[in-house]
């Protein structure tokens, strides 16, 4: 019929506007599939890349004392020139860190398998944590019991009853802490990880009696 000659005709020129490098030859072809598929290249889209939001550095942190205790919760020591941390203010927090480890460990019950709440002890954040130093080849940390305040890699800050402020390294040092009648025990020489890293490492559940 004259309408499908017109079709072709038409097809035929609108490939050759389409494509003008090819033939002839392949035009046909391509008509005699029936089936025609039209070059199109689309535009590469650039990725966009995130914004990584940077944290303070080591020395920012220091300028801004972010880690140092406010003023209004310390007093003036008799004859010391230090100003000495009050133990009772902290002592909600240590009610928060109990109450913190028992939705952690799902309650602690009699029936709890102790190795479960080691591992998670080993990897909760200790910050309100009440703990003991039980061994110590220094002999002078042995029994310093207090809420610990802040955790460094080395060290823990832990105040004590006396209202002292204790620096105690974790290097050749064994603390204990015991709530609900479960007693744990860490190993500072195994432990000289800041808080953020121990929630990732795997830590292994064979003792030790190594300082």
């Amino acid at each position: 019929p004259q309408g499908s000659e017109k079709a072709k005709t038409f097809v035929h020129a609108f490939l050759k506007r389409s494509m003008p490098r090819m033939k002839d030859e392949a035009i046909q072809d391509m008509l005699t599939r029936k089936a025609v598929v039209l070059e199109h290249y689309p535009k590469k889209k650039t990725k966009q890349k995130r914004k990584k939001t940077k944290g303070f550095t080591a020395k920012q942190r220091r300028e801004l004392r972010l880690f140092e205790i406010e003023p209004e919760q310390q007093r003036q020591g008799f004859k010391c020139p230090l100003c000495v941390v009050k133990y009772a203010i902290f002592l909600p927090l240590h009610e928060l860190w109990k109450q913190y480890i028992r939705d952690l460990c799902h309650g602690l019950k009699p029936d709890a398998q102790p190795h479960m709440i080691q591992s998670k002890l080993l990897k909760a954040d200790l910050h309100g944590a009440i703990v003991t130093v039980t061994k110590s080849k220094c002999p002078s940390y042995v029994g310093i019991t207090g809420i610990i305040l802040q955790e460094f890699k080395y060290v823990f800050k832990i105040i004590t009853k006396e209202d002292k402020l204790k620096v105690v390294p974790k290097l050749n040092n064994v603390f204990s802490l015991e709530l609900d009648g479960f007693i744990s025990y860490i190993y500072g020489s195994k432990f000289l990880l800041r808080a953020s890293e121990r929630s990732a490492k795997k830590f292994k559940l064979k003792g030790t009696i190594d300082l």
